[in-house]
């Protein structure tokens, strides 16, 4: 783990999201020795998350200049920023006061931002900020590697034979969407695209394509973006996933294997043995990533 520092006594800053994956890396922080000093996201963090922290303060989304305050009065000299933010939530009304942002939130948008907005652009302008003021961002698999996804296929059940020509249709078309910032996951059957994701998350697209294919027995894709920086959110999946899956009808979950985490990896697995659905790990090649241009 070449990205944590060497001093012990250094506590991590974490920068929480929502989801089960802030809670995971909060554990393999402690387990490894180190501190926690968490930020929590508000309305998006686990309430169970300050369990694991020696100091937790829930914060606001678009006020990077309180995080860093508090994280840099704790000491911290590195940061893990992990945990998801559901982009329907900045489309809802009265959007600016209930996210008011502070001045260095302003500086980051209207400045470094001004002629890119897209999601990619938004966490390398809140990395480069962070460390230009002394907390760079660590790797977000850094504390919770045991939960990436390993090539083939992790369930005991197998992929139905006829998931194989979805797999390879559905793969160029979900790599292809990722490249276009789009969305990271696409619903497949027949060689048939039944639903993209988009700002609406993996879990709606899901409940989306069970609406669309009533007679199930469809392949659920999901890919990294690009180049996925490991600082920043990478693809997960977990117990909720495969239960909406199951509920959906889907019964071909197929993930980037060494990208996507699996959270708590065993029992998610042995969850979709139980509702018979494979789980299948893939890499992608290096000529995969279809290049576009503007």
């Amino acid at each position: 783990m070449n990205d944590i520092a060497t001093n012990l006594d250094e506590p991590i800053g974490l920068i929480a999201g929502a989801g089960r994956l802030p809670l995971l890396v909060a554990e393999g922080i402690v387990e490894s020795g180190r501190r926690v000093i968490c930020c929590g996201l508000d309305g998006f963090a686990h309430p169970r998350l300050n369990h694991y922290c020696d100091d937790y303060r829930s914060v606001g989304l678009a006020k990077p200049g309180s995080w860093l305050r508090f994280l840099k009065s704790h000491g911290c000299q590195q940061a893990v920023m992990i945990g998801s933010v559901h982009k329907s939530a900045m489309h809802c009304r009265f959007r600016w006061l209930k996210f008011l942002p502070d001045l260095r939130a302003i500086r980051i948008w209207y400045h470094r931002l001004r002629h890119d907005k897209r999601d990619n652009a938004v966490l390398m302008a809140i990395a480069d900020d962070l460390a230009s003021q002394g907390v760079p961002l660590m790797s977000s698999i850094e504390f919770c590697a045991d939960h990436l996804a390993t090539e083939g296929v992790m369930t005991q059940t197998q992929p139905a034979a006829t998931a194989a020509a979805d797999i390879e249709f559905g793969w160029h078309i979900a790599i292809a969407s990722a490249d276009l910032d789009i969305g990271q996951a696409l619903a497949v059957k027949e060689r048939d695209i039944i639903a993209v994701e988009a700002v609406e998350g993996t879990d709606r697209m899901i409940a989306r394509a069970g609406e669309l294919c009533k007679s199930g027995g469809w392949t659920m894709i999901k890919v990294a973006r690009p180049e996925q920086d490991p600082r920043f959110d990478v693809p997960t999946v977990g117990p909720k996933t495969i239960r909406n899956l199951h509920a959906a009808g889907c019964n071909t979950l197929v993930i980037q294997a060494g990208m996507t985490l699996i959270a708590d990896k065993p029992a998610t697995l042995e969850l979709a043995d139980s509702l018979k659905i494979a789980v299948v790990g893939k890499t992608p090649a290096k000529t995969d990533h279809a290049k576009f241009t503007e």
